[in-house]
């Protein structure tokens, strides 16, 4: 007879639901996507933007390396400071103010 072990799967019923959760994260962690680095083409594109978008007041989307993956976030920016490379803008989605690391950000796009 074939021994038929789930896994984790029957340990899930006996853990409370920020368990699951936790250990969800800790695997997706496990899926690190690492940042690479821009070319000065890429760069000057990303600026070209910045500086459009803050002068026209125009809202764009973001592609931002958050430590683990990359993520999406639709800002209307407000303000670009070169010396600390720190965008400010306001957050569309979750309607809060936020700043961004120049660093991070891999894409943009006028929304």
């Amino acid at each position: 007879m074939e021994n038929r072990d789930r896994g984790t799967i029957k340990w899930t019923s006996l853990m409370l639901p920020e368990h699951v959760e936790m250990i969800k994260k800790v695997w997706k962690e496990d899926e690190r996507v690492e940042k690479g680095l821009l070319d000065e083409q890429k760069a000057a594109e990303i600026d070209f933007i910045l500086q459009r978008a803050l002068h026209d007041g125009l809202t764009v989307e973001l592609k931002v390396h958050n430590g683990f993956d990359f993520e999406n976030r639709c800002l209307k920016v407000e303000s670009v400071d070169k010396r600390t490379r720190k965008i400010k803008g306001l957050d569309v989605q979750e309607k809060e103010k936020v700043s961004i690391s120049l660093d991070d950000i891999a894409d943009i796009v006028i929304v």
